[in-house]
């Protein structure tokens, strides 16, 4: 019984398909996001950069849910270029999402993870094992969920389940701000979020004390990976 899911991101992308799976399941999907999402699943719009706001989110959507069961962080920016051409306050951004994002809706989130023996999954990336040049902020992010998930896992074994993801490419919207220089080319094999989005299913799906700590989910040209 994976029960009340909470979903970072998930109104579009890797947590919109997260949402829909859980959904499909018998699930209670709660998400937030920035955006509404379209689909009218019970959500709180909210910017996981801003502590507070995520922190009142988690605690919002508990409430209505009567506790949670899992959470999983798919809320995720970039920002491309060299660190000089990248303005301070847009690579910053990248860490208050994809890092301190992370944190803060997981710290905001244990007290309700912790009583129902519940999971965590957070959304690292291939470029948190491997950096590449012209992506700093987002190296530095991922590289940091990757740490951070790690070291959770360590700290609350035998209370909550702590795996982290770490995907590759996927066909979402995640890559259509970027300059044409970032964008994978046409013929860019990319996973379909709806297959990323079962894998973190399987992992919230394993009985209590079955921990799956690490996944690694990438298409098979993935040129990132290893």
């Amino acid at each position: 019984m994976v029960g009340n899911i909470l979903i970072t991101g998930g109104a579009s992308g890797l947590g919109k398909a997260t949402a829909a799976a859980v959904a499909k399941i018998g699930g209670r999907p709660l998400v937030i996001d920035v955006n509404a999402p379209e689909d009218g699943v019970d959500h709180v719009v909210a910017d996981v950069a801003d502590r507070e706001r995520a922190e009142e989110a988690v605690r919002e959507l508990a409430g209505r849910a009567g506790g949670l069961d899992g959470v999983v962080t798919a809320a995720g920016v970039d920002r491309c270029g060299p660190l000089s051409a990248v303005p301070a306050a847009e690579w910053e951004r990248v860490i208050g999402v994809n890092l301190l994002g992370t944190v803060s809706v997981v710290r905001a989130a244990l007290p309700y993870l912790v009583r129902s023996g519940g999971r965590v999954v957070t959304c690292a990336s291939t470029l948190g094992l491997r950096a590449v040049s012209d992506a700093t902020a987002y190296c530095a992010a991922k590289f940091g969920v990757v740490g951070f998930t790690r070291a959770l896992a360590a700290e609350l074994a035998g209370q909550v389940g702590v795996t982290l993801l770490v995907p590759g490419g996927m066909r979402t919207r995640f890559f259509d701000d970027r300059d044409e220089q970032y964008r994978p080319g046409p013929d860019a094999r990319l996973n379909q979020p709806e297959d990323v989005a079962a894998a973190i299913l399987f992992a919230l799906g394993q009985p209590r004390g079955c921990e799956v700590r690490e996944l690694v989910v990438c298409p098979s040209t993935e040129t990132s990976w290893p």
